[in-house]
């Protein structure tokens, strides 16, 4: 281990908030000016702590007698041999020491897309979310029309957005140094018109050729989208580890999915967001052949006929036609 050493003041989550070289040994910690490392802490003292080479050849650190002293994990201790990956607590600060020849990780990959950052992401983000408003309301306005409704649906999507991603911007710039506001907002627009844009494919898709699964059960690919919007706006935050945060989606998305089924059985006693498709569109969107009355009636009958005969069965058996569907 060999000079410059450098001392590290660290955040609760790692991250180097301010480095100090210093060129020679022994290296003198305190508030006091006369440091070497001016710790501006007032749970330092003066002179708090002391770092010189052991008998090893290594560094320790010493703490000089103070009321609070040098901690290490969760104990207080009065020496500890230290190297670069070595945390120590002085007052309120943590520190590390790391001398010039600490080997670093390799040079990481940029995947951050810096273009797509700034102005322009966030005013198409914003006119996306701005879009999405006013068609949403069109669709639901079944009164005469009013600018007023159509401009309070407008501050209500353009609120929603603004809270959501400035909340995400301002973990951006605890996390990660830039707010990134404009990235945000975009990843904001484009997951909303995502799920508008599923909304209306899957109402198209099932009335036209009765799939009612994609109504019944399109919560869930909901909880999916929001669960990519997550994982995008936490790359954004923090461009690594990218495999633990679509982990941590999957796994939030998964779970979301559960306590809707959940929900769905407790209310309804159905796993299905609803009974039967309700969407309903022009009569020309029909891709599938309509049966004809005489069809329609045949089925009705087949089911008469079916139920009767369990009835039928039931009684001849001393229960009731249930158990003898059941059976």
């Amino acid at each position: 281990m060999t000079g410059p050493w450098f001392i590290e003041t660290l955040a609760r989550n790692g991250d180097v908030l301010h480095r100090h070289r210093v060129d020679r040994l022994p290296i003198r910690i305190g508030r006091g000016y006369d440091n070497d490392y001016i710790l501006d802490d007032a749970y330092a003292a003066p002179r708090h702590a002391m770092v010189e080479l052991g008998e090893d050849g290594g560094l320790v650190l010493r703490d000089l007698g103070t009321r609070n002293g040098v901690v290490h994990g969760r104990t207080r201790r009065t020496s500890l041999p230290v190297d670069g990956n070595t945390v120590v607590r002085l007052g309120h600060t943590s520190l590390r020491i790391r001398a010039a020849d600490f080997p670093v990780p390799a040079e990481l990959l940029d995947r951050t897309m810096h273009g797509w950052e700034g102005a322009l992401p966030g005013l198409a983000g914003t006119v996306l979310v701005a879009l999405v408003a006013l068609f949403t309301m069109w669709l639901a306005d079944t009164q005469a029309y009013r600018p007023f409704r159509y401009l309070l649906a407008l501050a209500y999507g353009m609120g929603a957005a603004l809270v959501w991603s400035g909340l995400w911007a301002f973990g951006n710039r605890l996390f990660g140094r830039h707010a990134r506001l404009g990235r945000h907002l975009f990843i904001f627009g484009c997951g909303i018109a995502a799920l508008m844009l599923f909304r209306l494919l899957s109402s198209a898709l099932g009335y036209a050729w009765s799939i009612e699964v994609f109504t019944r059960y399109g919560s869930h690919v909901a909880i999916l989208l929001v669960a990519g919007m997550v994982y995008f706006h936490l790359t954004t935050v923090k461009p690594e580890p990218r495999r633990r945060f679509a982990v941590m989606c999957a796994a939030l998305a998964v779970l979301g999915s559960g306590l809707v089924l959940i929900s769905n059985e407790q209310r309804n006693g159905r796993l299905a967001d609803e009974l039967y498709m309700s969407v309903l569109l022009p009569p020309d969107m029909r891709a599938t052949p309509d049966g004809s009355v005489d069809e329609f009636m045949a089925d009705v009958a087949a089911m008469k006929a079916e139920l009767d005969r369990e009835r039928q069965d039931g009684d001849e058996s001393g229960t009731d036609g249930r158990e003898g569907a059941a059976n």
